[in-house]
C-alpha cells in the first residue's frame, strides 16, 4: 500500500495528523540559511508547526553536552584509550535505563515466587533478548553490565525469598555461574 493511499484513507475517517512532536536535525554548522530552510520546509511545505519555547540548537562537539532522543543518549565523548580524537557515542538513556529495571523489578518479585525458575529466568532472558536488540546500537556495554548485574542481584534476592530456609548455593559456585546454569544469558 503506498503511502499517499494510506494517507488518503486516514484523512477519509476524519483522523487529523498532529504536529511532529520530536525532529532532530544534525548539521556540522547550523547558519542561519539553513535554519531559515529548515523552518520553511516544515512550516510551509510540510504544514507542521514549529514550537519555539522547545526548540533548541545544541552544539555536541562542546564538552558536557549531550541529546536524548528515542530513549538514546547521543555524545561526543574523549577516546577511550587516551587518544586526543573524539567520536560518537549512542548508549541507553538514564531514563531508559531506568524504565528497564522498573520492568525487570516487575518481572522478579514475590509474586513469582510460584513460577518454577527455568520459566522465570526464561522470560527475563526473553525480555532482556527484546531490549537488547532496540538498544544494540552504539556503545551500550556499560549499560548492559549494569543490568546484567541487576538481573543477577534480583534473581539472587529472589532465590533466598522463595524458602522459609533461606537458599543456598552449592559450596565454590557463585551466583553467576549458578545462575548461568540455570539459563541465564548476559547481554
Amino acid at each position: 500500500m503506498s503511502r499517499e493511499v494510506h494517507v488518503q484513507f486516514c484523512e477519509r475517517a476524519g483522523v487529523r495528523f498532529p504536529c511532529a512532536t520530536h525532529l532532530v536535525v544534525l548539521a556540522r554548522y547550523i547558519s542561519p540559511q539553513l535554519r531559515g530552510w529548515i523552518e520553511g520546509k516544515l512550516e510551509g511545505w510540510l504544514g507542521l508547526q514549529i514550537n519555539g519555547e522547545k526548540t533548541r540548537v545544541l552544539n555536541l562537539r562542546q564538552i558536557g553536552q549531550s541529546l536524548d532522543f528515542l530513549g538514546y543518549t547521543f555524545r561526543n565523548d574523549r577516546d577511550r584509550y587516551g587518544r586526543p580524537q573524539r567520536y560518537w557515542n549512542l548508549e541507553p538513556s538514564r531514563k531508559a535505563m531506568a524504565r528497564e529495571r522498573e520492568t525487570l523489578r516487575q518481572l522478579i518479585n514475590a509474586r513469582q515466587s510460584h513460577t518454577p525458575l527455568p520459566e522465570l529466568i526464561e522470560r527475563v532472558n526473553q525480555h532482556l533478548r527484546g531490549w537488547a536488540n532496540f538498544f544494540g546500537l552504539g556503545f551500550p556495554r556499560k549499560s548492559f553490565g549494569a543490568l546484567n548485574h541487576f538481573v543477577r542481584y534480583r534473581l539472587g534476592r529472589h532465590l533466598q525469598r522463595r524458602s522459609q530456609r533461606g537458599w543456598r548455593r552449592r559450596p565454590g559456585v557463585s551466583w553467576y555461574a549458578h545462575l548461568e546454569h540455570l539459563g541465564l544469558k548476559a547481554l
